[in-house]
């Protein structure tokens, strides 16, 4: 009988050590599930901006290093050797250029009652609509998972199964810069 404390204790420890990697596990996949949602939207903005572009370039076909640069980026995004920081950065350079190139319509007023283009423009909105709380959901989970693995006693068994921490989906420091209005209209 003497023996069975111990074997409850280490019993309760081993309980409790597999609770703690099965939710590190658990948050681990959200991340994964998450950073996939957004390949998700950004596979639909992929196949939008040709459309896209074909549209912008029978009206504008002076502004071809704006779609040059989106195809560039778009191409680039397609590569499967991608490491997650790359395809962050690359993303929201092509970001920029999708905003760039919103600028650019806006010196084309037949382009802009264009029904094909205001539909296409459309559905990018709400695609980027779409990518922005795929991000936020991203990182949330990494929020959830990196929290898991800093806290004790689940930052332990982190360590000893050798879970590591995320990077937050971040967006660089141009474009946490106030907009001069101004500018954007050539004034």
């Amino acid at each position: 009988m003497g023996y069975l404390l111990p074997l409850g204790i280490l019993l309760v420890i081993a309980i409790a050590l597999i609770g703690i990697y099965n939710s590190l596990v658990g948050r681990r996949n959200q991340v994964k599930n998450a950073f996939s949602s957004i390949d998700v939207m950004l596979k639909k903005r992929f196949d939008l901006l040709p459309n896209l572009i074909e549209t912008v370039k029978q009206y504008a076909g002076h502004e071809k290093e704006v779609l040059q640069n989106i195809v560039e980026l778009r191409n680039g995004l397609q590569q499967p050797d991608l490491s997650s920081s790359d395809r962050i950065s690359m993303e929201n350079k092509l970001t920029n250029q999708i905003s760039a190139l919103n600028l650019t319509v806006e010196n084309y007023p037949d382009l802009k009652a264009n029904e094909n283009f205001l539909n296409l423009q459309r559905n990018l909105t709400e695609i980027e609509s779409q990518l922005s709380a795929s991000r936020r959901t991203f990182n949330a989970s990494v929020l959830d998972l990196n929290n898991g693995l800093e806290k004790f006693p689940s930052n332990i068994v982190g360590n000893m199964f050798g879970f590591q921490k995320e990077e937050f989906f971040e967006i660089p420091e141009i474009e946490k810069a106030n907009l001069n209005v101004k500018d954007m209209f050539g004034n």
